[in-house]
């Protein structure tokens, strides 16, 4: 799984409602297989979900979620199944800084959605205990501000001039822009754009945590990137008193 990926990839961080930690998590998906009955037009499948290839490595947990999925397609007037197998690298890990279960699925923003709330069954048998982790707008500011150099594109949300939804900046050097003091004025910061000085790749960051690579990149460099990189910069839960 650690081959070389020259396509743009995307994956999601989140975290646990509650923590567990590795071997908890490890001991619950093990061995985790479903297997359904499909009939459609006559063509009988029997799809399977199921979490493989777990490993523990470095105190992380490291995983593959697999599932088979049934697409139809017209050919000459008649609706045609066409089964397909999908498979989503993800690994967890405990937050460095506070008693927090990372999980990052590598796969487009929907689909990890989804599979964050599949995944969620296994481990807590309900949905809804795997949560977006987020980012601060503050946060992407200084990360951006303490090496605009490195900053490629930067979107604003939240915007309260009227009729813009958003606004953007692109090139590099935007913290010395006025354009950019003036939209901080005006909205905070959405989605940064930026090389990676540790992975030497240029990957994108949303504050709901989506991550995009945009360049040449192996799994485990993306893996290290969110784990050593991003996870730090997730926004904490308050500790209880």
């Amino acid at each position: 799984m650690d081959g070389g990926l020259g396509m743009v990839l995307a994956g999601k961080l989140f975290k646990l409602s509650e923590y567990l930690d590795i071997d908890s998590v490890a001991g619950r998906l093990r061995g985790f297989r479903r297997e359904e009955f499909v009939d459609i037009e006559g063509h009988e499948f029997k799809p399977v979900t199921e979490i493989v290839d777990l490993r523990i490595g470095e105190g992380r947990l490291f995983g593959v979620f697999s599932e088979d999925l049934i697409f139809t397609t017209i050919f000459r007037g008649e609706v045609v199944p066409v089964p397909t197998t999908r498979e989503a690298p993800f690994v967890f890990s405990p937050h460095p800084l506070q008693e927090e279960t990372m999980v990052f699925i590598l796969d487009k923003k929907a689909r990890a959605n989804n599979i964050a709330n599949k995944l969620s069954q296994v481990l807590f048998i309900e949905g809804g205990r795997i949560l977006e982790a987020r980012i601060t707008h503050e946060t992407l500011k200084t990360l951006h501000e303490s090496n605009p150099e490195a900053t490629r594109i930067t979107f604003f949300d939240d915007v309260d001039l009227p009729n813009i939804d958003k606004l953007s900046l692109y090139g590099a050097g935007l913290a010395d822009t006025s354009l950019y003091s003036d939209y901080l004025k005006h909205g905070k910061i959405w989605y940064v754009v930026y090389e990676s000085q540790k992975q030497d790749f240029t990957v994108g960051i949303t504050r709901n945590c989506v991550v995009t690579v945009f360049s040449k990149a192996e799994q485990g460099q993306i893996f290290e990137f969110v784990l050593e990189e991003l996870v730090p910069l997730v926004e904490l839960a308050p500790k209880e008193e």
